[in-house]
């Protein structure tokens, strides 16, 4: 697999099997793993591998294909496989970052967890274009109340009960099945702890369960934008569809909640703050106390500052730059 790979227009499945199996490297560096130093000519040489979020995973790669440009020497190991894996990864000194799409836990900054918000982005609940009742969910939306009762309690059981149509079909729950920052978001905005909260069936990976969801005409998830909407051309990926959020409770989607048609649209709404937060969240780099690996403490620079010009056009919103300012103030 290229560098360039993540650029390309693909289907989800196409997405799942590169990021299930395929460690992605850029360019080539002489010295073996975990070394980082400056060569001969000054010029830094290394390896700098992370691990973790689905969530993440585009833009780090995206990152690391543009680092890579001005430091060729430097190369990037990167793999997804869920927020927790990242975690775990980073504390075991498995990877030098985690890549984790949730808040970070007290417990873990007490194991050493040294985080680095990097991005924004939002948790999207999802369905299949061809749900039965597509159109009353699209007119009416649902509330919080409405979406914790689906996904927690299991109270609303169809989607008769759901947009109060004569429907039985009964709502099929999907929930990721890996220890996933998105599970954790989505339930914190429905009023829980943990991902283990919600009901219904477990699938691995985002791309997973958008391609889950999406063949389901009964069935509802949630997934991150960049496995909803096509980076090219900024339109939903075909078979799936969003449950639009009822924010102001009133049963209709009025003209400031409807952002959803395309990425750009919904990338805005999430910036001004318009889209709700919770599911919104900021997106970390984590490592085992603060980064010793000199190419590491230079990416985590660039990523902070020249870095942010490759957020919005992979799908992502930037953070203020008061809040830039702190983070890189932690690298000092």
């Amino acid at each position: 697999m290229t560098h360039h790979q993540t650029l390309r227009k693909v289907s989800l499945s196409t997405l799942l099997i590169s990021i299930l199996f395929i460690s992605i490297q850029f360019s080539c560096g002489g010295k073996k793993e975990g070394d980082s130093s400056r060569n001969a000519s000054g010029a830094l040489e290394g390896t700098i591998s992370l691990s973790g979020a689905f969530a993440l995973y585009p833009l780090a790669n995206k990152w690391a294909e543009e680092f890579g440009k001005l430091h060729p020497d430097v190369r990037f190991n990167i793999s997804a496989g869920g927020a927790g894996k990242g975690m775990a990864d980073a504390l075991g000194g498995a990877v030098d970052l985690g890549m984790v799409s949730r808040d970070i836990k007290d417990e873990e900054k007490t194991k050493g967890a040294w985080p680095i918000a990097v991005t924004k982005d939002a948790v999207i609940p999802t369905m299949s274009v061809i749900n039965p009742v597509v159109t009353a969910l699209k007119e009416k939306g649902l509330t919080k109340d409405e979406f914790r009762k689906i996904f927690i309690t299991n109270e609303l059981k169809t989607w008769g009960q759901a947009v109060e149509s004569s429907s039985t079909d009964k709502i099929n729950v999907y929930n990721r099945s890996d220890a996933a920052g998105a599970g954790a978001t989505w339930a914190q905005y429905l009023g829980g702890k943990e991902q283990d909260e919600i009901k219904g069936l477990g699938v691995f990976g985002d791309p997973g369960l958008a391609e889950a969801v999406k063949k389901d005409p009964l069935g509802i998830g949630y997934n991150n934008i960049i496995y909803i909407y096509d980076l090219t051309s900024k339109a939903k990926y075909p078979g799936i569809d969003v449950v639009p959020i009822d924010v102001n409770g009133d049963n209709k989607i009025t003209t400031d909640e409807q952002f959803y048609d395309d990425m750009n649209q919904l990338v805005a709404a999430i910036a001004d703050g318009r889209y709700p937060s919770p599911p919104a969240r900021e997106l970390y780099f984590v490592s085992n106390g603060k980064p010793k690996n000199e190419a590491v403490t230079v990416f985590l620079k660039w990523v902070l500052t020249e870095g942010q010009k490759y957020v919005a056009e992979t799908g992502y919103i930037q953070l203020s730059a008061d809040r830039l300012t702190t983070e890189s103030e932690k690298l000092k």
